[in-house]
């Protein structure tokens, strides 16, 4: 008996457990080749009374940190809460057996700030957006 056809479905919402259903035969595969990759959310949220003023969000995973965002309010910039939260970030990740570190970001954002931090460029995504560089540093 033939397989039944195949069906695609486009839309533009992100819903979790879609993502979560696509991404399941990717890690299933990953898997059989890498082993399992240990991913762990790492959250880490920046408050002030009550009040979010951003943080960092990202994960590790076969002994590397990625940072996926870090947002600092304008309100709590200026008095090291960027580089706090990277600082804890790191320590928590070597806590966890991680080696190494990756993040990106655009030419106008924070390059210099990461730099600073001891990351350097490893990659370069030209004219995203349009007129500026996207950056990969490790």
């Amino acid at each position: 008996m033939p397989a039944a056809p195949l069906d695609y479905h486009l839309t533009d919402e992100a819903r979790e457990d879609l993502r979560q259903a696509i991404a399941a035969p990717l890690r299933r595969y990953n898997d059989s080749q890498a082993g399992p990759s240990g991913y762990r959310a790492l959250v880490i949220s920046l408050t002030r009374g009550g009040e979010s003023l951003g943080g960092l969000w990202g994960y590790t995973s076969y002994g590397w940190l990625y940072v996926q965002l870090l947002a600092v309010d304008e309100a709590a910039r200026g008095q090291g809460a960027g580089r706090e939260l990277m600082l804890r970030a790191e320590a928590e990740a070597s806590s966890r057996g991680c080696h190494g570190a990756w993040l990106d970001t655009h030419e106008f954002q924070a390059r210099g700030f990461y730099e600073r931090l001891g990351y350097e460029v490893f990659g370069e995504l030209a004219d995203y957006p349009p007129g500026f560089a996207r950056y990969f540093l490790r």
